[in-house]
């Protein structure tokens, strides 16, 4: 189980965290893209065809917690996150060497460090990442001219095909991602930065996001057609759970 030595210090940086001027001087020199989305969409694979791309730059996230042991394999640094210690994370937030931070369960501190843009920059990249939906309005904050970008699946139908095909999940599993997916529905439907794309087929969903990526005003129809299509994913979402049931 991890925990937090510092947790008081760290809510209290965090309450009023504010990006470095040299911070927001990187910020303003990268262009950035975040994708979210529910359960079973496929951002990390459309995310695995534009690294081959080679021109972008994945951002690995900064966590306190330890190193994981998955399928027998221990975590390895700078892979999935670079494992750093309570202070060193300590110290760059009070420095502002973040772009976002947060204190996960009160058990750990993860977040994007400025030095994943400045080797975007450096790289002359596009830097890209997946997020929960709860952190993108906090980068948004930070830096408005992110690309933030929420990734729908075809159809309802579709989208249940799969996450079964990710395997048996219990019923409370099924509800609970389904609840999370309703909420992530929602809320990006709230926001007007929120750009939509269909993930279809990973090689379409990839190059759709590489035009948006790559143009300063996206298409006014293809947009229209993608939002209106998470509205009808929303209502579904609602339908179905109401017929789930809950034990």
């Amino acid at each position: 189980m991890n925990s937090l030595d510092y947790l008081v210090e760290f809510q209290k940086v965090l309450a009023d965290y504010r990006v470095s001027a040299a911070g927001k001087r990187i910020l303003r020199q990268t262009k950035l893209v975040l994708l979210t989305a529910p359960t079973s969409i496929g951002r990390n694979t459309i995310i695995r065809q534009l690294l081959r791309t080679n021109q972008y730059h994945f951002i690995i996230s900064d966590t306190t917690r330890e190193p994981r042991v998955n399928d027998g394999v221990l975590e390895r640094d700078g892979e999935v996150y670079w494992f750093r210690s309570e202070q060193e994370v300590l110290r760059d937030l009070q420095s502002g060497q973040y772009l976002e931070a947060a204190i996960i369960h009160n058990q750990q501190v993860s977040g994007i460090s400025i030095r994943e843009l400045e080797l975007a920059q450096d790289e002359n990249k596009v830097a890209i990442t997946d997020i929960e939906i709860v952190g993108v309005g906090n980068v948004m904050a930070a830096k408005p001219d992110t690309m933030a970008i929420f990734v729908l699946p075809p159809s309802f139908e579709e989208w249940q095909r799969r996450i079964k095909r990710r395997g048996h999940m219990p019923p409370e599993e099924l509800r609970r991602r389904l609840e999370s997916a309703a909420w992530e529905y929602s809320a990006a439907l709230e926001h007007e930065y929120y750009h939509f794309v269909i993930n279809d087929t990973v090689e379409d969903a990839a190059e759709r996001i590489h035009e948006l990526a790559s143009r300063d005003t996206p298409d006014k129809v293809i947009q229209t057609h993608a939002r209106d299509l998470a509205e009808r994913l929303y209502i579904e979402t609602q339908s179905f759970l109401k017929n789930l049931p809950k034990k």
